[in-house]
């Protein structure tokens, strides 16, 4: 393995260049959001520079190649967790895919239902659900953690049962740094019938993600946290 050159990654982020205080700049509030690195910054320059144009709403030039780049960036996240184009659908950040999913499964929720959340989850992927619950007189419920942060799977058992319509928790704690095994819940909840989302803001940026390995039904990500342009995110 290569030593690790942080010179060098210090010099793909512009922003780096500045002093605070006297001192060269130094950024750990990753987990909040990224820096942008000069590919990125580039790329937005280059598409108000060459071809700032309307997607999917003109047949000139400019238009057609906007169109390209837009859904090409599809398939590159597509790719990125490993999914089809089509089950990729942009949205602004992860905040607004989870509350599209709550507001999508309203129906599937009725009084005496219940939902289960886990008590690491970031206000993004509570709030909602905590919404959704009071407004159906359905039960929020929570998956607890040990001191590791590990969730507790033999408790869970004791938390799902017959009424829990959807399951929603994160792949790694914004707070803890915690990975959950996502995969032991999502299968699970398949088995039976359990609509499952998963919260990848954190995740996707530290570790390879598989959403077809993970058998959820939904996995959210943002753009921000991943050096992306903020304002940016996807649901799948």
């Amino acid at each position: 393995m290569k030593p690790f050159d942080l010179q060098k990654i210090r010099e793909d982020f512009p922003i780096l260049n500045r002093e605070v205080n006297g001192k060269p700049l130094v950024y750990l509030d990753n987990a909040a959001t990224s820096q942008k690195p000069s590919s990125v910054i580039n790329s937005l320059s280059d598409y108000y520079l060459k071809y700032n144009s309307n997607v999917h709403r003109g047949v000139h030039k400019l238009s057609v190649e906007a169109t390209d780049e837009y859904e090409n960036s599809r398939v590159k996240v597509a790719n990125f967790i490993n999914a089809a184009p089509n089950e990729v659908i942009w949205t602004r950040n992860t905040s607004e895919s989870l509350n599209i999913v709550s507001m999508g499964l309203q129906k599937k929720i009725n009084e005496g239902d219940n939902i289960v959340v886990s008590r690491m989850e970031h206000h993004s992927n509570l709030v909602p659900w905590q919404q959704l619950c009071k407004s159906k007189g359905a039960e929020l419920r929570f998956l607890e953690h040990d001191l590791e942060g590990r969730i507790d799977l033999k408790g869970a058992k004791q938390v799902i049962d017959e009424n829990t319509k959807i399951i929603a928790i994160t792949h790694m704690s914004n707070v803890l740094g915690t990975v959950v095994d996502v995969k032991t819940i999502c299968h699970e909840a398949r088995k039976r019938g359990i609509v499952s989302l998963v919260d990848g803001s954190q995740a996707a940026v530290h570790m390879s993600v598989n959403v077809k390995d993970i058998g959820c039904d939904f996995y959210a990500i943002t753009g921000h946290k991943l050096c992306g342009p903020s304002g940016s995110g996807a649901i799948y």
